[in-house]
Parts: structure tokens; C-alpha cells; sequence
């Protein structure tokens, strides 16, 4: 198995089936073989009937079900321990990243890079429909700190289009327990930890009114920054 992608979906009824269809269009028009592994993470709308009716339609296409809704880092581990693909990568069900995008993350991977990742915050990005500026004020302010603290020179640590190699997906995710929406930090650190090199890639990105994102999720994105320094450093100190 060549590809494998990754799409953590909580009632996602409304939105997830244009994502499935251009996905599985592009995937199919490549010459390497691949699958779509949809995560339901405990929906109580038509999500996992949706993309189970689509799997009949669509060949390569699955749903994993997780019995509760745990948030999208759990549903993305889950993806990533049951996935056969040489590359791994996830995505949005929203489709924000067109899936074509993905090229330029597999240039990325074959030039060297064991993980790469979509940014909306190059220079070359190109952000067809911004976030609000309130949403856009958090993140920046998020960023800071995490370039401060966790992660310096990755621009952009939520973008949620992200590959990786086989081997990194492995070691990374089998290490990672955040479960909310704060796990990319998590993934990106211990990552960056394990010495696996990491690419920022610009990509075409569109915000979806209907994000999930919330304000109020931004404390907890400020304690899981710290304690993933902490526990870190302490690793580091004890290898040394």
C-alpha cells in the first residue's frame, strides 16, 4: 500500500461526502495504490451510515468507529495504528486543503523529510478565504507561544494536512495521549524530539465557517504547550 489517508470525522453528515468524492477522484487517477480511512469519533448523526453507504461506491474507502467521542487526536492515532500505507497522511473532512495539495507533501518526503506539513502562513501560501480576525488574533498569539516554547521556526502547527513516512507515523503517534484538538502540538514536538526531520510546505487553504475551533479551547492549548515542554525537558535531562 503505497497511500493512506486519514480523515477524522465527528458529525461530519454535512459536509464529508464532497471531501470523500475528490479525494478518492484524485486518489484513484494516480498511478500508486492507496486507501481512505474515515475515524468516526462517536457521531450522532449520519456520519458513519454516510460514509459507510460511500464505501460500496467508492473502493479503498473504510470507517473505523470509535465508541465515544474522544476529539481528533485520538481519532487520528486511531487512523494512523490501523493504516498500511508507505505515506500517512491526514485531513480535514472539511476539505480546506484541496487533496492535490498533496503532491507537493509527498515532494517533501521524497526529498528527505520524514513528516511534512500544509502551512497557510508562508509566503508562497496561498489562503483563498481567511479565517475571522479574531480566530486569526488566536492563532498568532498561540504560535508565539509555541514557536517560544515548543516548536521555533514551524509557522504553522494546526494546518491540518500533514504526511508522514511509515516509520515516523509509528514511533510518533504510538508516543502521543492528547487527545483534543491540541495534539498536532504534541505530534509536531516528540517528533521533533525523536530527531525526524520536519518540512513546512505552502499550500492553497480555504477556512470553513463551520470550523470547530473555539476561543475557549485556547487555555488548554496554553497548558498542553507547557507540560509538553516539561515532560521534554525532562526527557532531555535524563539522556543526559
Amino acid at each position: 500500500m503505497e497511500l493512506s489517508l486519514i480523515i477524522p470525522a465527528f458529525n461530519e453528515a454535512q459536509r464529508i461526502e464532497p471531501t470523500l468524492r475528490d479525494a478518492h477522484r484524485f486518489l484513484a487517477a494516480r498511478p500508486t495504490s492507496f486507501e481512505i480511512i474515515v475515524v468516526d469519533d462517536g457521531s450522532i448523526d449520519d456520519t458513519v451510515a454516510l460514509v459507510t453507504a460511500l464505501a460500496a461506491e467508492l473502493p479503498g474507502l473504510r470507517v473505523l468507529c470509535s465508541p465515544a467521542n474522544r476529539g481528533k487526536g485520538h481519532a487520528v492515532r486511531l487512523g494512523m495504528r490501523a493504516a498500511a500505507g508507505h505515506t500517512r497522511v491526514f485531513a480535514d473532512a472539511d476539505g480546506s486543503t484541496p487533496i492535490a495539495e498533496v503532491e507537493a507533501l509527498l515532494r517533501a518526503l521524497a526529498a528527505g523529510a520524514d513528516i511534512a506539513i500544509g502551512s497557510r502562513y508562508l509566503p508562497t501560501s496561498q489562503v483563498t478565504r481567511p479565517q475571522p480576525w479574531h480566530r486569526r488574533a488566536w492563532s498568532r498569539l498561540v504560535n508565539r507561544v509555541v514557536q517560544r516554547m515548543l516548536l521555533p521556526g514551524v509557522a504553522d502547527t494546526h494546518c491540518g494536512f500533514k504526511a508522514f513516512t511509515a516509520a515516523a507515523a509509528a514511533r510518533t503517534f504510538a508516543a502521543c495521549t492528547v487527545d483534543g484538538w491540541s495534539f498536532d502540538l504534541e505530534v509536531l514536538a516528540r517528533a521533533q524530539a525523536y530527531g525526524f526531520r520536519i518540512q513546512e510546505v505552502p499550500v492553497r487553504w480555504e477556512n470553513d465557517e463551520r470550523s470547530k475551533a473555539r476561543l475557549r479551547q485556547l487555555p488548554c492549548e496554553f497548558r498542553h504547550v507547557y507540560h509538553l515542554h516539561k515532560q521534554l525537558r525532562q526527557v532531555e535531562n535524563s539522556v543526559e
